[in-house]
């Protein structure tokens, strides 16, 4: 047998604390900045931590979906980050989900990171965006449906949880383009969760078994859409996608992704194949998440969510940090 016909190793298991350490530098790098109303420190501060934390792994990565497509941005999708010694992976991941509520001080901010094996994430446009439904891994594979009338989709989930429409609370992302699907939600007498921002929480927070939040609906960016795939595929969620392609430039991009019908419904594993590992940790106070805390005497304190699908294991971590001794002070 050649060398080249062996089949790669899984991810190793310990990848995924690595990867929470990646998503704790940026985070804790954007709470210094949380607050003060800069969004661009805020941003630079995140990626500035991000890349430099993941150029301390022990791996060769190529960034899938990251934070825009320019070569001058760190963290810019087709980067090759870690230090070329370990397991080639493809990542997707946002810094910082949340910029504005972040430099506001506001709920939800979160660092995000998904690594998988080469290949396994769905390539979608950069700027594309994308509707979403989700509902937690308790509900049956096909009982939601992006063609069917939100009311109908209520129903379903209603009825196979054993309760009334009007228990259910739906997370949405508070934007000017959902004002008719809030109304209609409002209308069959669920309550709304609105989110100020954050695609990505607002998602898994609907995965959660613990959340409080039954689904999420709405559109998004498609990027982040992977993004909260690999998260809710970790938990045994149930998703569906499909893009929005606002003009003939976003079907181009589309095409160039590789995407040859861009009206098809996609699901969890369309979006991520194969074992995927998922961290997450809170900026700002959150649904899914706690905010980071900064302490006297350069100390701090994260609380993160780190997922494996292969196993289903579920952490969350609470951890006090050094930042003069772990580094993490620029």
């Amino acid at each position: 047998m050649s060398i080249s016909s062996v089949t790669p190793p899984a991810l190793d298991r310990n990848l995924a604390l690595e990867v929470v350490r990646v998503t704790e530098a940026s985070a804790l790098a954007a709470a210094r900045e949380a607050g003060r109303g800069d969004e661009k420190a805020a941003d630079e501060a995140a990626c500035g931590a991000m890349l430099r934390a993941l150029n301390g792994l022990s791996l060769t990565g190529i960034i899938v979906n990251g934070e825009g497509e320019d070569p001058a941005q760190p963290l810019h999708t087709g980067e090759t980050v870690g230090n070329g010694k370990g397991p080639n992976v493809d990542i997707v991941l946002t810094a910082l989900e949340g910029v504005s509520i972040c430099a506001r001080g506001a709920n939800n901010a979160l660092s995000v990171v998904a690594m998988t094996e080469r290949g396994a994430f769905l390539k979608v446009p950069q700027q594309a965006y994308m509707e979403k439904l989700v509902v937690g891994g308790d509900l049956p594979e096909g009982l939601i449906d992006l063609d069917l009338p939100p009311e109908e989709n209520l129903s379903r989930i209603a009825e196979a949880r054993g309760v009334a429409v009007r228990d259910l609370t739906i997370s949405v992302l508070d934007r000017p383009r959902h004002g008719e699907l809030i109304e209609r939600l409002y209308a069959a007498g669920a309550r709304v969760m609105l989110f100020d921002d954050g695609d990505v929480s607002g998602a898994l927070a609907a995965g959660l078994p613990d959340s409080g939040i039954d689904a999420y609906m709405g559109s998004g960016g498609a990027a982040q859409g992977v993004l909260a795939a690999a998260g809710l595929k970790c938990l045994g969620a149930r998703m569906q996608c499909r893009l929005l392609l606002r003009s003939d430039g976003d079907r181009l991009a589309a095409r160039r992704a590789g995407i040859e019908q861009p009206e098809r419904k996609f699901n969890i594993d369309d979006m991520v194949r194969g074992e995927v590992m998922f961290a997450a940790t809170g900026i700002t106070n959150g649904h899914v998440l706690k905010g980071a805390r900064l302490l006297r005497g350069s100390k701090a304190i994260s609380h993160s969510l780190v997922m494996r699908s292969l196993t289903g294991t579920i952490r969350y971590l609470r951890v006090q940090h050094d930042l003069i001794r772990s580094h993490l002070l620029p």
